[in-house]
This record gives C-alpha cells, sequence and structure tokens, in this order.
C-alpha cells in the first residue's frame, strides 16, 4: 500500500527533524544555496521566513509528511510575478517527488492565480525525466544567488 501524502505548515514540524534532514550532506549535494549550518535558530529563522510567504502570498512552503512522518518540505514561493516549486526531501524519501510534486502541481492547476510554475534546478541534477514526463520544459540557465540553474516551466492552466 503506498504511503498518505499529506501536507502540514512547518511549524507543525519538530525543529530538530528540519536540522537533521538539512544537515544530511546526500541533502546538501544537489543545493549549491545551502551554505549554512542548520541549527535551532537557522531553523527558526527559516521557519519563520517561510511562514511569511502565507502571509505576504497566500501560500508557501510545506512540511510534507508520508503517514503522518515528516520526510521534507517543498511547495511555491513567489519569485517576482512567477511561482516556483520547490522540493527537498530526506534521502529515505527521494523516492516519493514524482508523487508529492503531482499532487502540489494539482492544487496549483486549481488556482487560478498561478497559470505557470517555474522549477529551478542545479545542474547537477542530471535525471530530469520525471520532470519532463510532468509537462516541464527548459527555458534556460539562469543565475540565482550567485549559483547556477537550469530553469523549467509547466504551464498549469
Amino acid at each position: 500500500m503506498k504511503p498518505a501524502i499529506t501536507f502540514a505548515r512547518l511549524p507543525q514540524v519538530e525543529p530538530n527533524a528540519i536540522i537533521a534532514h538539512m544537515s544530511d550532506p546526500r541533502v546538501a549535494q544537489h543545493m549549491p544555496l545551502l551554505t549554512s549550518d542548520w541549527d535551532a535558530e537557522f531553523v527558526a529563522t527559516f521557519v519563520a521566513a517561510k511562514e511569511a510567504c502565507w502571509v505576504r502570498d497566500g501560500l508557501g512552503h510545506w512540511a510534507i509528511l508520508s503517514n503522518d512522518e515528516y520526510v521534507g518540505w517543498g511547495g511555491f514561493q513567489k519569485e517576482g510575478d512567477e511561482w516556483d516549486f520547490g522540493l527537498v526531501l530526506r534521502p529515505e524519501a527521494f523516492g516519493l517527488g514524482t508523487r508529492i510534486a503531482r499532487k502540489a502541481l494539482a492544487f496549483a492547476k486549481a488556482e487560478d492565480r498561478i497559470p505557470f510554475v517555474t522549477f529551478l534546478l542545479p545542474p547537477s541534477r542530471r535525471n530530469l525525466g520525471a520532470l519532463t514526463r510532468l509537462g516541464a520544459v527548459f527555458v534556460d540557465e539562469i543565475e540565482y544567488d550567485g549559483a547556477t540553474f537550469l530553469k523549467y516551466r509547466l504551464e498549469t492552466m
């Protein structure tokens, strides 16, 4: 039986679970902007920033749960006029990525204010088949906060 995937808010997750997740070198491998050590203070700042997106935009990042257990975080963040989708999973949950993305993208498709979603992936990510199967198309190679990313776009309307 497939595990139940649900979305919750990040403040509902024990900070130590997020610290362990974001301190795993397998997670950092594909996150060029992950340059800080994660401790309780950093997690509090991170969660507050993600919650501020919910206040400002009415949408943001979720804690992702599999059978009520934290497996990562992800969701939508407004970047200028675009809604960017990000997903950061614990290594033992990497195989759930497509399922989680499909559930989140179904949410986006039901939102009139999200005509398309963008994805920024580091060039170290070589296996992009799942992204193209979702219907995303390559847009360009861009620089964001000093790091290079591959930008993809998925129409939701």
